[in-house]
């Protein structure tokens, strides 16, 4: 299985401002010991496909998908979703990645309703879902999953539950956003395997999280405490994550993410070393 990352485990969440140039990601997630990477917030990496193709060429890296994220609480939003779509489904289809992941965007919310929408909001997300995937399935013919996010409507098991039946749409599942919530990865995943079209590997510090269950931490503060821990460090059982995907012959894209803790004392490159390095001995 080819393991990928992602330019969000280098802090990269916008296509601009960043602490690492697109460049320097490209390098570093290539000596990191990756050949796969996501797209990233669009715009970041460059949008000309000749030049894209000869930079991931020379590093000897592969595309393997594109994330969007989109206010899927404000209906009126939906003509800009279906014109970025347009747009990322061409240069993914232009350079051989297959998959596009749509996923809720949590600074949408007011502070304390994050994820909270009407039966109307309900309503507009999942025809928004339903344009996006007859859009990137029906014309690009590329394959369109939902992440399900944490401060976003579809986090818990039962939206999830909600989104899966009232729409066509597979997953890209998280391990760390599903376990966030004190939910158990391994038997949801058994659950909706055949639903289950992309992979997020991430893991959860158990006391970190004991203290956001508890009220204590918020969960915009929990990132920086390190909620999302190292791949070895966590309550997630990542081994038995990947030996359900291998012995159910999963072909989606697997992909290392890492959320860098305000006090880390590692960098991006040695975390996503780190991780890999974990990855390789499971697989071994």
């Amino acid at each position: 299985m080819l393991i990928a990352n992602a330019p969000c485990s280098w802090g990269i969440t916008g296509s601009a401002s960043n602490a690492y140039s697109w460049q320097q990601y490209l390098d570093q997630v290539a000596e990191a010991g990756y050949r796969g990477t996501e797209l990233g917030p669009y715009g970041f990496l460059p949008k000309d496909v000749g030049l894209l193709r000869d930079e991931l060429a020379r590093r000897d890296l592969v595309l393997i998908g594109g994330v969007h994220v989109h206010s899927f609480g404000d209906a009126t939003s939906a003509p800009d979703l279906l014109a970025t779509l347009r747009e990322l489904s061409a240069l993914m289809q232009s350079l051989g990645a297959g998959h596009v992941v749509i996923m809720d965007r949590s600074e949408f919310y007011p502070k304390g309703q994050e994820g909270v929408l009407d039966a109307a909001g309900w309503a507009g997300l999942t025809q928004m879902v339903r344009d996006a995937q007859s859009l990137v399935e029906g014309e690009y013919g590329l394959k369109l999953s939902f992440h399900p996010h944490i401060g976003t409507a579809v986090e818990k098991e039962d939206q999830i539950d909600r989104l899966l039946a009232e729409t066509a749409i597979d997953l890209c599942f998280d391990t760390g956003h599903h376990a966030f919530w004190d939910q158990d990865p391994l038997a949801y995943m058994e659950k909706t395997f055949p639903r289950i079209a992309y992979v997020h590997l991430k893991n959860v510090d158990p006391k970190v999280r004991a203290r956001v269950l508890s009220g204590e931490l918020s969960v915009a503060d929990s990132y920086g405490a390190g909620v999302m821990c190292p791949l070895p460090d966590g309550i997630v059982d990542i081994q038995a994550v990947m030996q359900l995907l291998q012995q159910r012959h999963f072909t989606g894209p697997i992909v290392v993410e890492q959320d860098v803790a305000s006090n880390a004392v590692e960098t991006p490159l040695q975390l996503a070393a780190r991780n890999l390095a974990y990855m390789n001995g499971i697989n071994s």
